[in-house]
């Protein structure tokens, strides 16, 4: 739900929500530590220090483990439409040698299932195009899997048909694939998560200014800047339809190039 919600809001919006609430966490943890300024001998400084490096710690291995989390998914999806864009290429070659009928009825609607898949990269966060895409696509493979089956029919012992049958049916099966790639994001636990621990770390370095009266600010502040820049890169990372890190479609594109009509 968290991470669905974030997909509408843009790099620079997500960027200053972070900031603002890193920004309140350093003030409340400032004021806190200003509090017990006078209260406060050198054991609990140097035990408020030792809980801030623990945080700061922890901090650094979410980051670490949650980037890494977002980049794996990242690399999946580029794999997935590599794979879906040859599975596709194996499946019209294998077409052309089914012979008349067929292969002049499969030949168009390869045509088409490529400019849908690229439609459907390009509708970006409009979900009606992107479910237009998808039905328009399975409609495609349908008639498709028609053309195979008829083909067998028309020869059960035909090579040709059988190969085309297999390929067509690995071309159905990345269709899955592709619509998993896109919803296996980081989970909303995490990102949650990483969010209080962020505000959490801050608000300790900020506490730990306080309880020695100096204020630190341009540090700090920098800090804050750099976890909220580092959030929103992971984020970015992590949203398959929306921001600057996006799968490249020129596995789709080729394929689109390679399939054209040659003009008469």
């Amino acid at each position: 739900m968290v991470n669905t919600m974030l997909l509408h809001f843009s790099l620079l919006t997500l960027l200053v929500c972070a900031l603002a609430v890193f920004l309140g966490a350093l003030e409340v943890g400032y004021r806190l530590g200003q509090r017990r300024q006078d209260r406060t001998d050198d054991p609990d400084k140097s035990h408020t220090s030792a809980l801030q490096g623990a945080t700061l710690g922890l901090l650094a291995l979410l980051l670490g483990f949650t980037f890494a989390m977002a980049v794996s998914r990242f690399d999946n999806r580029k794999t997935v439409i590599v794979d879906q864009a040859n599975a596709i290429g194996t499946a019209e070659l294998r077409s052309r040698l089914l012979g008349a009928p067929f292969a002049a009825q499969a030949a168009p609607l390869f045509r088409d299932h490529v400019e849908t898949w690229i439609q459907f990269k390009n509708a970006g966060t409009d979900d009606a195009a992107v479910k237009a895409a998808d039905r328009h696509a399975s409609q495609i493979e349908h008639e498709l899997w028609n053309i195979a089956r008829e083909a067998t029919a028309a020869d059960p012992h035909s090579l040709p048909a059988s190969l085309f049958t297999s390929a067509m049916n690995e071309v159905i099966d990345m269709h899955e694939k592709r619509w998993r790639s896109l919803e296996d994001r980081v989970p909303d636990p995490v990102i949650v998560l990483l969010f209080a621990v962020s505000a959490l770390a801050l608000g300790q370095v900020a506490y730990s200014c306080g309880l020695n009266g100096r204020r630190r600010q341009i540090a700090n502040v920098t800090f804050a800047f750099a976890i909220a820049l580092v959030l929103v890169v992971i984020l970015d990372i992590d949203r398959p339809r929306h921001g600057l890190v996006q799968v490249s479609q020129e596995s789709m594109i080729r394929l689109q190039q390679s399939l054209a009509p040659t003009p008469p």
